[in-house]
């Protein structure tokens, strides 16, 4: 199995609301490790962003723990590399502080990497990709109905003055979702998304029509939901959080998520199996700390065969 990921690194300076400092890559980073740790030697994960050329030697040796991650993809630029700041209020409340926003992602960068049999792109920064390159993935891999997850994330998230990170509508948010095949968002991203006030439901329901199997919506330590269509009726299904204890670390769990459903959907076709193991798989996130410990999440069972690297 070959997987496409699509997004910014970060470089995380994180200050839980419990504990001392954690400073790891992060954004894309995430779902990289992630992917790697689930699947098999013979499998290979291919991220395609961006770094700083002088950042760019120390990420690629710190790699090299993923035998199974092609770094063809990642490329470099001159200006800074992406940096933020998440300082916790609480075990799940945060400021979030952006610097130096990469260019987005050409896509001439990602066009020799879409020979895979799947796309994870999750919008790390909001800039990662254009509404324009998304067009061009999904008619480059419509024929071959390559399966496209989606996570907005950040696209649902301004920049102030002052680099802080704030919710707002996504005034395009029909076309970015259209014609891909599941789609991912936290409670607060779909419940401010469309900026009228529609309801979760509602919202689900609209993103349903434009060709999606299945609207995820993830809640921290409460779980996920999955909506989906049943001869024309919205079908919700509620997945319980997974007990993990006070001292939980949330930064990438949602990245994780997006990670290790899209491994199983590819495998299963089965969209609240993929949710359920997705479920346990960012809560065994929350157990670790930065990135550094991504490789524990290789305990977790996918379908069928896989050995461990």
């Amino acid at each position: 199995m070959k997987i496409l990921v699509v997004g910014h690194l970060c470089l995380d300076v994180i200050h839980p609301f419990e504990g001392p400092e954690i400073v790891s890559y992060g954004g894309i980073y995430y779902a990289v490790g992630a992917l790697a740790a689930l699947l098999g030697p013979s499998d290979r994960v291919v991220p395609v962003f961006g770094l700083n050329v002088n950042d760019y030697p120390q990420l690629i040796e710190h790699l090299q723990r993923f035998p199974n991650v092609d770094v063809s993809g990642i490329y470099t630029f001159d200006t800074p590399s992406n940096r933020v700041t998440l300082d916790y209020h609480g075990p799940a409340a945060r400021t979030e502080r952006s610097l130096n926003i990469a260019a987005p992602i050409p896509f001439e960068r990602i066009r020799k990497h879409l020979g895979v049999d799947g796309i994870l792109v999750n919008m790390i920064s909001g800039f990662d990709i254009t509404l324009d390159t998304l067009d061009q993935i999904r008619m480059a891999v419509r024929e071959d109905r390559v399966p496209i997850h989606f996570d907005y994330h950040s696209l649902t998230l301004g920049v102030d003055p002052d680099n802080i990170r704030f919710r707002r509508p996504l005034a395009e948010w029909r076309r970015w979702g259209f014609m891909l095949d599941t789609l991912q968002l936290n409670e607060e991203e779909i419940g401010g998304l469309t900026g009228d006030g529609m309801a979760e439901q509602q919202t689900a329901g609209h993103l349903l029509t434009l060709n999606v199997k299945g609207v995820l919506v993830t809640r921290g330590p409460r779980g996920v939901t999955l909506y989906t269509n049943a001869h024309k009726h919205l079908v919700r299904q509620d997945f319980p959080g997974e007990e993990i204890g006070a001292d939980g670390e949330p930064t990438g769990c949602g990245d994780v998520f997006g990670a290790a459903f899209h491994i199983h959907f590819l495998k299963t076709s089965d969209l609240a199996a993929s949710a359920a193991f997705a479920n346990r798989t960012a809560a065994a996130k929350a157990l670790l700390r930065g990135t550094d410990q991504l490789m524990a999440l290789s305990e977790q069972r996918l379908p069928g065969e896989r050995k461990d690297l």
